[in-house]
């Protein structure tokens, strides 16, 4: 058989975004020009994504290593619950920070965005944060955890710019996120407090040597390549 042949057994899963969409390509587009804005220590523009994890532990412990061979696990393993992972990027200044929660509810992302605004960015007036429009992604998330003059001195200092629907690709926290899950995750963590404890190791070395993520996409590129998303205008 060809190799370009069809394969309809084989599927693989993608964000397709919606054709001749406005929506789509106004928020792209402003995603797109704040990734060109110039760094400003003053007004950090930081990414900030989220993910399930399944906690697992081994059944059998697994044979060492040797010499000439790699490390064997047995298949079978045991369920030990599930936590969320979050992660928050600032491109042009080559940082992340990475932390673990056991829920991802309105309540545990506002923790998450007081943690940025307080102890990462305590001095900053303004924050231009990238994300999804996940419906725990909204200042109402701080008006659930805090009180409301607390809550509002916390919504006051974010710039908060969404990706659009179906263009979580255009998130570099999503990337990072990739990253993270290549060197930190491919393996059985049982618990919370270790996994804790490997993503601050991850997120120190790689702070440490200045891990870059080259996003070189444009809006004039969007407007060529992805001609198809932006709607046709008939001039009369």
């Amino acid at each position: 058989m060809k190799k370009n042949e069809l394969q309809p057994h084989k599927n693989e899963y993608w964000c397709i975004p919606p054709k001749q969409n406005a929506e789509f390509v106004a928020c792209m587009e402003e995603i797109l020009d704040t990734y060109k804005l110039p760094y400003n220590e003053e007004i950090p523009v930081v990414c900030m994504d989220e993910k399930p994890y399944q906690l697992l532990n081994q059944v059998l412990k697994p044979l060492p290593v040797k010499p000439g061979s790699i490390r064997k696990e047995d298949a079978e393993y045991k369920r030990k619950g599930t936590c969320s992972i979050f992660v928050f990027a600032q491109p042009l200044a080559n940082y992340r920070h990475a932390s673990v929660r056991k829920t991802r509810t309105m309540v545990d992302w506002a923790g998450e965005i007081e943690y940025l605004l307080t102890v990462i960015y305590p001095n900053q007036e303004k924050v231009i944060l990238v994300m999804d429009n996940l419906n725990t992604h909204t200042c109402a998330s701080l008006y659930k955890a805090f009180p409301p003059e607390k809550a509002r001195e916390l919504a006051k200092r974010l710039d908060i710019r969404y990706t659009p629907k179906h263009g979580s690709w255009l998130n570099i926290a999503e990337i990072e996120l990739n990253v993270m899950t290549r060197q930190c995750l491919k393996r059985r963590i049982p618990d919370i407090n270790t996994l804790y404890s490997e993503l601050i190791a991850w997120e120190s070395t790689r702070n440490k040597v200045k891990g870059t993520v080259d996003w070189q996409f444009t809006t004039a590129d969007a407007r060529i390549n992805l001609k198809s998303l932006y709607p046709k205008i008939v001039l009369s």
